[in-house]
């Protein structure tokens, strides 16, 4: 089930970006085996069983420090699709199953390598995390208040321009190597994803709309119509009426004063009409307000927590959300006509699977037997 169905995906554990690429292709139907290293688990990384991101795949440990152990990751990588790896640059090479190796093995392979500052350029081998990667590309310096930058989880770094950029590229290099035959590495750096995200802000910065003074702009909190504010009960509500419609309708329903409408789009009164906005949706609740505005075109919505955002009635007649064995979480998305994604299966734990996808990869009972014999295997 799924769009991906029938691609075979290697997943070198690691933790951050990749774990949750592989999740987005385990989701839409893709066979991934989370190969874990039976002699050095990731202490760093959560129990497999437990991460939302091991949902829907199979877990293999072996002992890449034994020749053995490499030849079987190595035959798996016959007749995968893909495989990737979040190591710094060389790592793998050292390990033994680089690019170079993986594609002699199998020439249609597609190597993913994920990576905060790529696989070149002067910091290429040096440390970091993803607040550190994002402050290379503007983004860090773009978000947060007008006194200092704040970290925005790691959903710009690690996840957008890490993860996604990686899925791209995957599913782009899978959509290449029919045609060619030929498969190929795919170098995502943490960097270049989270730089391309701020495509919008050059071409706003080129027209004379975007300045890199945080809380200036349109999008930052800076204009009064884009941002959060403070409700009576200590929650928050988010206001986004941009299109200058929705921002009349927004001011009415609040009880503002109608003079606003006609100033929305003055900097210089801006200072002012914040002031308004924090009184006046200081004086309801949270959820008086979203009774007031939810379902209208005023771009208001109550700001919810993740527990909250699970019973939300519109997210529950979408079902956004699954449970896994009691754990509430994301479904699986997109959606699609046809291509339907099954609900992903609970994650397994560290090294659960192995004789089992061994088995349907091709081994033989007795070449299992005998890997488990030699402590290859846990």
């Amino acid at each position: 089930m799924g769009p991906l169905a029938g691609i075979k995906i290697i997943e070198m554990k690691g933790i951050g970006p990749g774990p949750y690429a592989g999740q987005l292709m385990a989701d839409l139907g893709a066979e991934v085996i989370v190969v874990e290293r039976a002699s050095k688990p990731n202490s760093i990384a959560p129990p497999s069983a437990l991460d939302v991101n091991s949902r829907g795949k199979k877990s293999i440990a072996l002992d890449l420090r034994k020749s053995e152990g490499l030849q079987v990751l190595l035959q798996l990588v016959e007749t995968a699709d893909v495989i990737f790896e979040g190591n710094r640059p060389g790592v793998a090479e050292r390990l033994g199953f680089g690019p170079d190796i993986c594609l002699q093995h199998n020439p249609k392979i597609i190597y993913g390598r994920m990576t905060g500052w790529g696989q070149s350029g002067p910091l290429a081998h040096s440390a970091g995390h993803d607040y550190n990667y994002i402050s290379l590309t503007g983004a860090a310096a773009a978000i947060g208040t007008e006194e200092q930058p704040l970290p925005p989880l790691n959903l710009v770094g690690d996840y957008a321009g890490g993860s996604m950029f990686l899925v791209v590229g995957i599913l782009s290099a899978l959509l290449e190597v029919q045609k060619s035959g030929q498969g190929q590495v795919i170098d995502t750096a943490i960097t270049d994803g989270s730089a391309h995200l701020m495509s919008m802000f050059y071409t706003m910065s080129q027209l004379g709309a975007y300045s890199p003074a945080r809380q200036t702009n349109l999008l930052d909190a800076g204009a009064p119509y884009y941002g959060a504010y403070a409700t009576a009960d200590g929650k928050h509500i988010s206001v986004g009426p941009i299109e200058p419609q929705f921002f009349a309708q927004m001011i009415r329903l609040a009880g503002m004063p109608e003079h606003i409408i006609e100033e929305q789009n003055n900097p210089q009164k801006w200072p002012q009409i914040k002031t308004i906005f924090a009184d006046r949706f200081k004086s309801k609740t949270r959820d008086q307000w979203v009774e007031i505005f939810e379902g209208t075109d005023a771009c208001v919505a109550g700001i919810l927590n993740i527990q909250e955002a699970v019973d939300h009635p519109h997210n529950r007649a979408r079902q956004t959300y699954i449970e896994i064995n009691g754990q509430p979480q994301p479904a699986p998305a997109p959606r699609f006509s046809r291509s339907q994604c099954d609900t992903p299966t609970a994650p397994s734990a560290e090294g659960a699977d192995t004789k089992a996808v061994l088995a349907d990869w091709g081994f033989d009972q007795a070449a299992i037997d005998a890997l488990e014999q030699q402590g290859i295997l846990t």
